[in-house]
C-alpha cells in the first residue's frame, strides 16, 4: 500500500497533547531547532487558535520541509483557551501572543515580527508536503512576483469519502484556475500564501474584518507585482473539513459552493478595481 506524504502526521492529528509520545515530541523539537536561523531568508508564520490537537502535526510536518535557505517559525497565539501555547513552547519554536482575536489581528501580529525577506503564511490545522517551502520561495525569488498561492486538499473523514473529495477538489480547482485569469486575489487561501515581506507590509493584513484579509493583502499587492498561482503538487497542503463540515452533508456543501460559483461566474473575465465589504464580514 502507498503511503501518502503526510500519513505519520495523521497519527498525532486531532490528538490532546497529553496523548502525544515523548519521542515523537523530541523528533520535532530537533527536526525544527535543525532548521532555525538567526539570519533567516523566508519567515514561517504559524497562527493558532485553540489549535492544541493539531498544532504539532503541522509543526511536525514543516521540520521535515527541505530547503537550502535560511529560515525562522514563529507561532502566533491568537487569544486560545486551550493547550495551544504549550504545544508551542514543548516543539521550542518562538512564539508571540496576540490578544486581540481575529485572523488579520494574528497575521499582522508574524508581520510585525518576521525577520525574513519572504513570509509564507501557515495555519495550525494544515499539514505540509516536504517542498512546500521550497517551491512557494523559489518563485517568490522571481523578478515582478509580489506573492505567490496554491492549492490545497482535504482530510478524508466519515462524511467526506476520499473520492467525494477528489471529484470536489477537482471541479474546484478548475473553478479557481479559471478565476484566476482575471481575480487571482479571490483564490488566495491564507493557509497556501506567501508574499515579499517588505511588499506586504507596505499593505498589511485588514483587521475590520471577519474572514478575506488573506486576498484582501493579496490585492493590494497586486500594484507591486505579479499574483502568481502554483498548482505543483509539491505546494499542495492538506487541511481539515471544519469548512466542509459547517455546511453538512457532503452534497450540501457541494450545492452552496456550487450556486456560489455559478452566480459569479460572469466576472471571471473582467478585473475588479475595488471590492465592497458585506456588513456581515465586518467587526463591529
Amino acid at each position: 500500500m502507498v503511503m501518502s506524504w503526510y500519513s505519520k502526521y495523521l497519527s498525532i492529528y486531532n490528538v490532546p497533547l497529553n496523548k502525544v509520545s515523548g519521542t515523537t515530541i523530541k523528533e520535532i523539537q530537533y527536526k525544527l531547532k535543525a532548521l532555525e536561523s538567526a539570519n533567516p531568508l523566508v519567515s514561517i508564520v504559524l497562527i493558532a487558535h485553540n489549535e492544541e490537537t493539531r498544532l504539532l502535526s503541522c509543526l511536525w510536518s514543516l521540520s521535515e520541509n527541505r530547503c537550502n535557505f535560511p529560515i525562522e517559525i514563529l507561532g502566533v497565539n491568537n487569544n486560545s483557551t486551550d493547550k495551544t501555547t504549550e504545544a508551542m513552547t514543548l516543539a521550542g519554536i518562538k512564539w508571540f501572543d496576540e490578544p486581540q482575536k481575529g485572523p488579520g489581528h494574528a497575521r499582522q501580529c508574524g508581520l510585525n515580527n518576521a525577520k525574513g525577506k519572504y513570509y509564507i503564511c501557515i495555519d495550525a490545522d494544515t499539514m505540509y508536503p516536504p517542498q512546500y517551502i521550497q517551491t512557494l520561495t523559489d518563485q517568490l525569488k522571481k523578478p515582478g512576483i509580489a506573492c505567490v498561492f496554491s492549492l490545497w486538499s482535504f482530510i478524508p473523514d466519515d462524511k467526506h469519502s476520499k473520492w467525494g473529495l477528489i471529484v470536489y477538489e477537482l471541479l474546484r480547482d478548475s473553478y479557481l484556475k479559471i478565476q484566476s485569469w482575471k481575480r487571482p486575489e479571490m483564490c488566495v487561501r491564507g493557509m497556501v500564501f506567501g508574499f515579499n515581506t517588505e511588499l506586504g507590509r507596505k499593505v498589511g493584513f485588514r483587521t475590520d474584518i471577519i474572514r478575506g484579509e488573506d486576498g484582501s493583502l493579496a490585492f493590494g499587492l497586486k500594484k507591486y507585482g505579479k499574483l502568481l498561482f502554483i498548482t505543483k503538487r509539491k505546494a499542495r497542503a492538506i487541511t481539515g473539513n471544519n469548512t466542509l463540515n459547517a455546511d453538512g452533508s457532503f452534497f450540501n456543501s457541494f450545492k452552496i459552493r456550487l450556486i456560489k460559483a455559478l452566480k459569479g461566474v460572469r466576472f471571471f473575465f473582467i478585473k475588479r478595481p475595488e471590492y465592497k465589504d458585506e456588513d456581515s464580514n465586518l467587526i463591529k
